[in-house]
């Protein structure tokens, strides 16, 4: 009787759980038994780690073989078992060492003639298996560099079983050609990449294709709402632009990525794991350093955004956006459901969705930008444009963003048609993302040393009892706030809100704290009525 065991790990969302793959051989009539909990393709990894061992050369035991995936409870899923199968099976047949593989983690897909495929996830998974206190790994050659973003653990990329045989024996590791052909995309990176999936998602390295980067001197006038997108930059700040068509909220929408921070080596690996997991990683660029950007259609379902699908969860477009923006335009096209259903990560930075097959608690803090007209047909703010939507049209309109939902929006900004001057160059081209960028960068680098210390990164995350009593704001600041509570313009979350926009301002202006025109500047923002505030943030007027 022969016994081995390796080890590979389940991933549960973008959690990973270490799985103990067991192999036993018994005498009796020939059999591949597999317990523990596989799903459909996990199954099918019978017939392909057969035709793999056979094909690298290996002898296939001819006696009674029971694979058991441990914990049994944990649902299992996927073609990355292959390579912890086919491992444990020839530590049981005695042609590798056992206890060479018994504290080895080994994540791969398996082709027939032994080849190892890569899989989505890796990222995770090796976290989960660092956690876990395993040191050593063994991935598919193309998602090395993936797995060695996580420190101190050794990775070996294998190009097949062959060369896994071959390092567990220590003969001569065999060459192996590549398959790629000239002109050709490698084959062997399909797996990495779900069709469809990278449309509207991923990181903002350009809209529109190309190398042109978009920039935020390409938008013409608009002050107000470029004063919006810098505080909502500096403060993570959640933003409503709403107008005529053409007036450019898309545009400013699409500059915002450029305008946030880098990421920190934790954010780019939290980002790295959730992508990798959805199957919109680039092959080639392991990490993600940009803040993503997610624009679903307003077609969108409520599982699309928050996440869902058969069987386990999958990543949503909240997910997808999680450390940068999230841009729905057409707001109120759509679905009052999918809407409402961001307003618990909204506030909680994080996503629970429960299915039959199990609760998965999914990364979701991302920056809202949401894009409106003001009626059906877009002209009910134009003067003279000929709108003929009746007024209960309208208000049916408006009235699908929700008031819970809006109020979770710091900034709301109306965006007016360009004129003539700004849009021909008469006015002169505004300022460029790299000097908005840079004063974001010193607002933040602001507001981390005062929040440092503390569970907070940016004034939006900070609670509004904590900013009035242990970062108050000037004597008589807020005078005009309290006025706008007493009337009932301002609810008690609002005047919160606009304590941390304040502050946020006073942060781009170089203030110690913030003062009168600053908390002005914030109503201006929040409610929309002119208070005389400075238009511009960053100390411009």
């Amino acid at each position: 009787m022969g016994f081995a065991r390796a080890c590979s790990v389940a991933l549960v969302g973008v959690e990973g759980v270490v799985v103990e793959v067991q192999a036993d051989l018994e005498p009796g009539v020939a059999a591949f038994t597999l317990v523990g909990l596989p799903d459909k393709s996990l199954v099918e990894s019978r017939d392909r780690v057969r035709a793999a061992v056979v094909n690298s050369g290996a002898e296939w035991p001819q006696k009674k073989l029971t694979v058991g995936l441990s914990p049994a409870s944990v649902p299992k899923g996927g073609s990355g078992f292959d390579l912890a199968v086919a491992a444990a099976v020839l530590g049981a047949a005695e042609r590798v060492d056992a206890r060479a593989i018994a504290d080895l983690v080994l994540i791969g897909e398996l082709g027939l003639d032994g080849r190892v495929r890569p899989v989505r996830g890796v990222l995770p998974a090796v976290l989960a298996a660092a956690e876990a206190g395993y040191r050593q790994v063994v991935v598919p050659e193309q998602t090395a560099g993936e797995a060695s973003l996580v420190p101190g653990v050794s990775v070996l990329g294998v190009r097949s079983l062959r060369q896994l045989i071959a390092v567990l024996t220590d003969e001569p590791v065999p060459e192996e050609p590549p398959d790629t052909v000239a002109g050709r995309p490698d084959a062997m990176t399909a797996g990495l990449m779900v069709p469809g999936a990278g449309v509207g998602t991923g990181p903002a390295t350009g809209t529109g294709g190309g190398e042109h980067q978009p920039d935020l001197a390409d938008v013409a006038g608009q002050t107000p709402a470029r004063t919006a997108l810098e505080v909502a930059a500096a403060g993570g700040h959640h933003l409503l632009l709403q107008g005529p068509p053409g007036a450019g909220k898309t545009m400013l929408a699409e500059r915002l990525p450029g305008v946030l921070p880098p990421l920190t080596r934790q954010e780019s690996l939290e980002v790295t794991a959730v992508h990798s997991v959805a199957g919109i990683l680039p092959p080639g660029e392991p990490l993600v350093r940009t803040a993503p950007y997610c624009a679903p259609h307003h077609s969108a379902t409520m599982q699309s955004l928050v996440g869902g699908g058969n069987g386990l969860p999958r990543p949503g477009a909240v997910s997808l956006a999680h450390r940068g923006v999230l841009f729905l335009d057409e707001a109120p096209e759509f679905s009052g459901r999918a809407l409402d259903a961001l307003r618990q990560p909204l506030e909680s930075g994080h996503v629970v969705v429960a299915r039959s097959a199990g609760v998965v608690r999914l990364p979701a803090r991302f920056l809202m930008i949401l894009a409106a007209n003001p009626c059906p047909c877009g002209r009910h703010t134009l003067q003279g444009a000929g709108c003929e939507c009746p007024p209960s049209v309208i208000r049916r309109y408006q009235s699908r963003l929700s008031g819970p939902l809006l109020d979770r929006v710091d900034l709301r900004v109306a965006v007016q048609p360009v004129h003539r001057e700004d849009l021909m160059g008469q006015g002169g081209r505004g300022e460029s993302t790299a000097v908005v960028a840079a004063r974001v960068r010193e607002a933040r680098a602001r507001s981390a040393a005062r929040l440092a210390g503390s569970p907070w990164a940016v004034n939006s995350e900070v609670p509004g009892h904590e900013l009035r009593t242990r970062w108050p704001a000037a004597p008589g600041a807020l005078a005009a706030a309290e006025r706008d509570l007493e009337r009932g313009l301002l609810t008690a979350r609002g005047l919160d809100r606009v304590l941390r926009v304040a502050w946020t301002v006073a942060d781009l202006a170089g203030h110690a704290r913030p003062e009168a025109h600053d908390v002005a500047l914030a109503l201006e923002l929040r409610t929309g009525i002119a208070r005389g505030a400075a238009v511009a943030a960053g100390g411009r007027s």
